[in-house]
């Protein structure tokens, strides 16, 4: 089966909500990396992430949190600084997420400091996301994706809010142009299309990604499911989401990459767009189960849930 290494962020999601008619945030574990990591983990995948932590109280929940989950953290260090925060707010089950911190506890993993064996040794190894737009990370991500052996997933995970004008939109866009150019598995959201390329067009999306290089392309459409297509055979197939009760999707993203990377280590790349249909279908279902629980890491849920909610 071998190992999947996911490099990228973790940090500590304050959530807003309400107790007793009073406005509270509810603390929980979080950072999209953090999130595929502990959702591949929860379905089966040995996984190791790769990532800096703070040193304060809040990192020591996170690496707790992490081993609880059986995710390793051999390619995690350690920095003197206290642990990044993203406050999420909410209209509906969207959230939306500001960051705080100074330095950002998430972004001082640099090149030096990867684990190069197990990068090289890794079946599957996972890269994108806000890390990308600290230098140190992107510089280890950069060596990481040229050391790998394995398959290559990324996926930008954009939030608007740290792009603050076009200048850095179009930055963003070159780095995820040279990721995109050498990968197996792309998976973005609509929005990050929209983002990226001011495309809300699915099929136009995954187009453009395929000519860049991208091998396989889910492009998420929310509560509308989700598109994939091949380079092989790139007449994309759209698949609806399972109805649900959503009530928080924070994580629902993550969750589709945690189970495609978690099936790409148990049954390798599948043979044909058919077979990728059959790998997104399932995964939309891990993503609905996940929006109907509050939170991103701690929603991901086993196999056993996962056919408890659909036996179909």
């Amino acid at each position: 089966m071998g190992y999947a290494v996911v490099l990228g962020e973790a940090l500590v999601d304050l959530l807003d909500g309400k107790y007793d008619g009073q406005p509270v945030y509810r603390q929980a574990i979080g950072g999209a990396p953090l999130n595929v990591a502990v959702g591949a983990a929860r379905l089966g995948a040995e996984v190791e992430f790769a990532g800096s932590l703070g040193d304060d109280v809040l990192a020591d929940r996170i690496a707790d949190f992490l081993t609880g989950a059986g995710v390793g953290r051999r390619g995690t260090v350690v920095r003197p600084v206290p642990t990044a925060l993203a406050v999420a707010t909410f209209a509906g089950a969207e959230p939306d997420f500001r960051f705080y911190g100074e330095p950002l506890s998430y972004g001082l993993l640099g090149p030096d400091d990867l684990d190069v064996p197990l990068v090289e040794g890794a079946s599957v190894l996972y890269a994108g996301s806000i890390v990308l737009l600290c230098p140190p990370v992107l510089a280890a991500a950069r060596r990481a994706w040229t050391l790998a052996t394995g398959l290559r997933v990324f996926d930008p995970n954009v939030r608007p809010r740290l792009l603050p004008d076009l200048a850095a939109v179009a930055g963003l866009r070159e780095v995820v142009a040279e990721f995109v150019a050498t990968a197996d598995l792309v998976k973005l959201s609509l929005v990050d299309a929209e983002v990226l390329y001011g495309d809300n067009d699915p099929e136009a999306a995954a187009g453009r990604l395929h000519d860049l290089g991208a091998s396989t392309v889910v492009v998420t459409l929310g509560s509308r499911g989700a598109l994939v297509s091949t380079a092989a055979d790139p007449a994309p197939v759209r698949l609806p989401a399972p109805v649900v009760r959503a009530v928080d999707a924070t994580g629902a993203g993550d969750s589709v990459m945690a189970a495609l990377i978690a099936d790409l280590l148990a049954d390798g790349l599948p043979a044909d767009l058919a077979g990728w249909s059959d790998r997104v279908g399932y995964a939309l279902r891990v993503a609905g189960l996940v929006c109907e629980s509050p939170g991103g890491a701690v929603s991901m849920p086993t196999r056993a849930e996962v056919a408890a909610r659909f036996p179909d």
